[in-house]
């Protein structure tokens, strides 16, 4: 079995499935087999959960890029154009990205250090061991993206909607979070597994320590 046809494998599609695909199984299956929904006296489930995800994880981003791969890939009488789209490009930071409408795109490993993100559109963003240190996303919508193993350190975060985004092993150190939407009534909606947020400023105002 190949590299390529094991990815398929774990998020249970068959080869050569769309992207569209690729990103709905892995939504299901992150549900379905993400730790937070195990009871923390259960140790052995949780650590096979956890290692789970990060197989999902990593088909996951994998797929994307090769699906991405095939769909961009010009074919002979076509010319080749330049994209500086977010996707293309891997570093941005310090760019104005202020309310663009980036929702459901590929932005791992992207360098969008001390980028402005302010009110910009994330939703289903995945943002997988992006960095974002420094990064001004106040009032962006964060809604269920992936930010696992995201660089965060000192970015801002306030009013920011964070609403089923995944910041498992992320680095939250002092970020500021004031206002941000992480909560329905008393249910944290975020998952924090691993996050280091030591000097972060939560959404109450209090100093994570």
């Amino acid at each position: 079995m190949s590299e390529t046809e094991w990815y398929y494998r774990v998020l249970e599609l068959e080869p050569g499935a769309t992207l569209e695909e690729v990103n709905q199984a892995y939504k299901d299956l992150a549900f379905v087999w993400h730790p937070d929904r195990i009871p923390q006296e259960n140790l052995r489930l949780r650590e096979k959960a956890q290692k789970k995800l990060q197989e999902i994880n990593e088909a996951c981003e994998k797929l994307r890029s090769l699906t991405a791969k095939h769909k961009t890939k010009p074919t002979e009488n076509t010319p080749q154009t330049t994209d500086q789209s977010p996707k293309q490009n891997s570093d941005l930071s310090g760019k104005d990205f202020s309310r663009a409408n980036l929702k459901g795109r590929d932005l791992s490993s992207r360098n969008l250090s001390y980028a402005n993100l302010s009110g910009a559109n994330l939703s289903d963003t995945f943002m997988h061991k992006v960095n974002l240190r420094g990064a001004n996303l106040s009032e962006a919508n964060l809604f269920r993206a992936n930010l696992l193993l995201s660089d965060l350190r000192e970015a801002n975060l306030r009013f920011t909607n964070l609403i089923g985004a995944d910041l498992s092993g992320a680095d939250l150190r002092g970020a500021d979070l004031t206002g941000a939407r992480i909560r329905s009534g008393d249910r944290l909606l975020v998952k924090l597994i691993g996050a280091k947020l030591a000097g972060a400023i939560m959404p109450d105002g209090a100093i994570y320590e």
